[in-house]
């Protein structure tokens, strides 16, 4: 549907075509791929306003032209005097939407620290093109409508959600122009503050006081303190995002990078270590045989990250048993090629059963860099905006990033104050034996880890390119419990784009999955931009999903 696009110097691709544009911009003007990456997610916070916040989550990895890898956990935690028993002695056992889901906001700080230790631009200049876009507005995409309307009455709860989200009473018209002023001017007020400093760093030390201790600080938890959270001052003054290093492993002769136990990147690693493992590029491109293996070896890598993955800080993750050879080959054995496993493989805590097919959850968008040098960027903002209140006159939500916490705290994943939520956004990256490097991402929740897999065998296994690999059909596994409260599980639903022959989805269905058809394109199957660096070819190659509105840039 779209070409590759192939540049000598540079190539991004993101979520909305406009933060491509901005990332080109950078790196035109001379910036880096941390550069053009900050400048590109923060405005994702503006350009897909109802799938990510600006004060929301932004896992990053970085990988600089020398090899060095490290990961920004851009994830808030609990504020620390959050009641532990909460939700399961006031709500009953439900974390309820509204600012109880709150967590310390961490996008602001994480895209903060990458410039900081990588970066060569100002704060003012990385953060204008999202100051253009709110102030000027930009075209409403389909996906932004239908979000809304499919959550309109949720967006109508709150006065503040609705005067951005249903102008007028009514979902945005598609094409219509998006302003979102009250943003505009809290952005620009972080701006002001960095350009009173000439020097850099001092600039960026500025713009984080500002938000994280200064007047948006008091603004943010005055407002939460009077709708019944327990977001503090202190809580925002003591955020830092940790840096960490990468969870790395080899695969087909390359290494996939992944972020830790924080979030489900490592269940990316041992998704792609089972299914090889289990012979997956053995089969034919998409057939049942294929696709099954996709399928159980999901569900194999999604009952270790729900027996086992949470915040480090809190509770042990053995990461090296489950990321091991040895355990890769035990769960490729427990795959029947005959008869698909109904929900997950081992003692996996079941959800509540849904009744219905999944809906949108608190989304996500992604951006991909690489730049001339052969740094490379890749991060993964989110946090969606209805299920809990904007702050008045500032035009964000703080983090309610709290829906991924378990309400009981003696889950692996379940709240405490201090802890972090077990995240869904994973950005990655896969370094090649030729030394090119690929940072690669999605949107989709549960299905990040599904789609970013398939997209990464279909170039690696199967030699497709760049954007032929993201466009081929997908499938998703539902079987696990939902990462999003209430947590619910929908035991054998697999979902197939109609582009999958019927014969291979009757076949599936055959050994026991429950089919669910998607369209020929569905939006639902995430939304996979790359950036594949090709030095035989002093070539870098981008791709951008055509199931949302993303776009990439090469030049």
């Amino acid at each position: 549907m779209r070409p590759t696009l192939y540049g000598s110097r540079h190539a991004a691709s993101a979520g909305h075509h406009l933060a491509a544009a901005a990332a080109l911009t950078v790196l035109e003007g001379g910036g880096n791929a941390v550069d053009a990456g900050v400048a590109a997610g923060i405005a994702l916070g503006v350009l897909v306003p109802d799938l990510v916040n600006v004060a929301g989550v932004a896992p990053i990895m970085i990988r600089l032209a020398d090899g060095r890898v490290e990961t920004i956990a851009g994830l808030g935690r609990w504020p620390a005097t959050t009641p532990p028993d909460v939700f399961l002695r006031e709500h009953g056992g439900q974390i309820p939407p509204g600012v109880r889901r709150t967590v310390v906001p961490a996008a602001p700080d994480a895209w903060i620290t990458a410039l900081e230790r990588h970066g060569t631009i100002r704060f003012e200049e990385a953060v204008s093109f999202a100051i253009r876009w709110a102030e000027e507005g930009f075209a409403t995409p389909a996906i932004l409508r239908q979000t809304v309307e499919a959550h309109r009455d949720e967006y109508a709860r709150w006065p503040s959600n609705a005067a951005i989200f249903l102008p007028g009473g009514e979902p945005p018209r598609l094409g219509s122009r998006f302003v979102q002023t009250d943003l505009a001017r809290t952005l620009r007020f972080l701006a002001d503050e960095a350009s009173r400093h000439t020097d850099r760093l001092r600039g960026l030390a500025a713009a984080r006081d500002a938000f994280y201790r200064g007047d948006i600080a008091r603004a943010i938890t005055r407002f939460v303190g009077e709708e019944g959270g327990w977001l503090s001052m202190e809580d925002m003054a003591a955020h830092r995002a940790p840096v960490l290093p990468a969870v790395r492993r080899p695969w087909r002769g390359h290494e996939v990078l992944a972020c830790g136990p924080w979030c489900q990147g490592p269940a990316l690693i041992e998704a792609m270590t089972v299914a090889e493992a289990a012979g997956l590029a053995e089969h034919a491109h998409n057939s049942a045989d294929y696709l099954h293996i996709v399928a159980e070896s999901v569900k194999a890598a999604l009952a270790d990250r729900d027996m086992h993955f949470g915040d480090p800080d809190f509770v042990e993750v053995p990461l090296e048993r489950l990321l091991s050879r040895e355990h890769a080959a035990a769960r490729a054995r427990e795959i029947r090629m005959d008869r698909a496993h109904p929900s997950l493989p081992g003692e996996v805590e079941p959800g509540p059963v849904a009744q219905e097919a999944p809906k949108l959850e608190a989304d996500t968008s992604y951006v991909a860099v690489v730049d001339r040098w052969g740094n490379a960027f890749s991060a993964t903002p989110s946090d969606g905006s209805w299920d809990s209140p904007v702050v008045p006159g500032l035009g964000l939500i703080p983090s309610n990033r709290g829906c991924q916490s378990r309400p009981d705290p003696r889950h692996k994943s379940g709240m405490a104050p201090g802890k972090r939520p077990r995240l869904t956004p994973n950005p990655a990256m896969i370094v090649t034996r030729e030394g090119g490097v690929m940072p690669f991402g999605t949107p989709g929740g549960d299905v990040q880890i599904q789609a970013m897999m398939q997209v990464a065998y279909n170039v690696f296994a199967f030699g497709m390119e760049l954007q032929e690999a993201i466009e081929a059909p997908r499938v998703a596994s539902y079987a696990a419990p939902s990462s999003f409260a209430p947590f619910e599980a929908h035991p054998g639903l697999l979902a197939a784009e109609a582009r999958i022959p019927q014969a291979v989805r009757d076949a599936l269905a055959a050994r026991g999955h429950r089919m669910q058809d998607w369209p020929d394109t569905s939006w639902l199957a995430g939304c996979v931009e790359a950036v594949l660096s090709l030095p035989g070819e002093g070539l870098v190659a981008a791709g951008a999903d055509v199931r949302r509105p993303a776009g990439c840039v090469a030049a």
